[in-house]
């Protein structure tokens, strides 16, 4: 949480230096010196406008919310707000990403329980929205039309960013007296320049746009050319970077986690519920008696070979249950469900806690291989889950 928060801080503190420095440059290229109390004016009500607006637009939203409890309507008036609020900030010329970020400040603020589902919500339609953006930005470069000087200003932005990463780090961690690893390798770890830069230099761009710098090279096509192609550059470097400093530091593999342990293990390394399957000509008494000695969800069936060819769950029997006098003369083999969902001994642990996330299930049936397709177990997302975290908490107390 703590590490969010100091993330979003730095965000917030990105966008209020590029509202000043888009306001400077609008002054400075304006070609008008006389004003400049007045443009300083304008930029500091643009910056307290924008906050303002969105601020406005977010008591607007959790009004509204307060009389809306289907989640499915919160997001779609949510993202109506939203829209508000862009659409607001451009038809008075105000700034986009300041009046947005001000609106999810307030929002998570002032009601943090009901914020935190409704955001969850959103993300879960935002990454194609990041790859669309993405996508869109890197059709913005056009290398036939960047002149050579232009590169040279890619590398200089690359050399002196990461300079200034490493040289505030290592001035802050003095400062605070951090160990001596955080002093000589912080910086290593904060190469990566994400998708917060290049909105802000389309944003800055728009502003710009019309400044004409030679050879129909616009200003703001500087901007953007620059920003993107070294983001490109920091985001291939970035994390090898990072995986170089925990390695250097020696904070390499101390932080072990769920998924760490599952990566080592495979099926067969948990401890599952082990039960006799019914076999396809069993009756449904036998099938009613297993569920009723068992706290297994499923059942596999097999056939007179041994082979698993489908399986029996409490849902499947429902529709049966009411009928008594049928439990001896239906089979299994009338109400089984086939087996379409399965994992075998060698599966990875991994794999397997993916299967069960991708079908909404508690449990999944075991066969020994896809050859033998000979019954193992009931895998259970209970036993799994057991299983790791005891080897989580064996794996820590070791490190001590």
């Amino acid at each position: 949480t703590a590490t969010v928060a100091v993330i979003a801080l730095d965000d917030a503190l990105a966008m209020t230096l590029y509202g000043l420095g888009t306001g400077f440059s609008r002054m400075l290229t304006a070609g008008d010196s006389s004003g400049i109390l007045r443009s300083l004016g304008g930029v500091f009500y643009e910056l307290g406008a924008s906050l303002l607006g969105g601020a406005v637009t977010a008591f607007l939203l959790i009004l509204f919310l307060r009389w809306i409890r289907q989640a499915e309507r919160a997001v779609a008036l949510t993202v109506g707000i939203l829209l508000f609020t862009i659409g607001m900030t451009l038809y008075l010329k105000l700034d986009v990403i300041l009046a947005s970020m001000a609106m999810g400040f307030v929002i998570v603020n002032v009601m943090p329980k009901r914020s935190e589902s409704l955001l969850n919500m959103l993300r879960s339609f935002a990454i194609p929205l990041y790859v669309l953006f993405f996508v869109l930005v890197g059709a913005k470069i056009n290398i036939s039309v960047m002149p050579v000087w232009l590169w040279w200003i890619v590398i200089l932005y690359v050399l002196c960013r990461n300079i200034g990463k490493i040289a505030g780090c290592w001035g802050g961690a003095k400062l605070s007296h951090a160990p001596e690893n955080v002093c000589k390798y912080m910086g290593l770890g904060l190469f990566a320049q994400g998708g917060v830069a290049i909105g802000l230099s389309i944003v800055a761009g728009e502003y710009l746009k019309g400044i004409q710098l030679g050879n129909g090279l616009l200003l703001s096509d500087m901007i953007v050319y620059v920003v993107t192609a070294t983001t490109l550059v920091f985001q291939l470097s970035g994390p090898p970077m990072v995986k170089l400093a925990l390695r250097l530091s020696g904070e390499a593999g101390r932080n072990i986690t769920e998924e760490d342990v599952m990566e080592k293990l495979t099926v067969k390394d948990v401890s599952g519920s082990r039960s006799a399957p019914c076999l396809e000509g069993d009756s449904i008494a036998r099938a009613v008696d297993y569920f009723t000695k068992s706290e297994l969800p499923l059942c596999p069936v097999t056939d007179a070979a041994g082979n698993v060819t489908g399986l029996l769950s409490f849902d499947s029997l429902k529709s049966i249950l009411a009928d008594r006098d049928a439990w001896n003369w239906i089979l299994v083999a009338d109400v089984m469900e086939p087996l379409h969902e399965y994992v075998t001994c060698d599966t990875p642990l991994q794999e397997a806690c993916d299967k069960l996330d991708q079908f909404q299930a508690d449990a999944m049936v075991v066969i020994e291989s896809l050859e033998s397709r000979k019954p193992a177990g009931i895998l259970t997302r209970r036993d799994l889950l057991r299983e790791v975290r005891s080897r989580l908490l064996t794996s820590r107390a070791d490190q001590k």
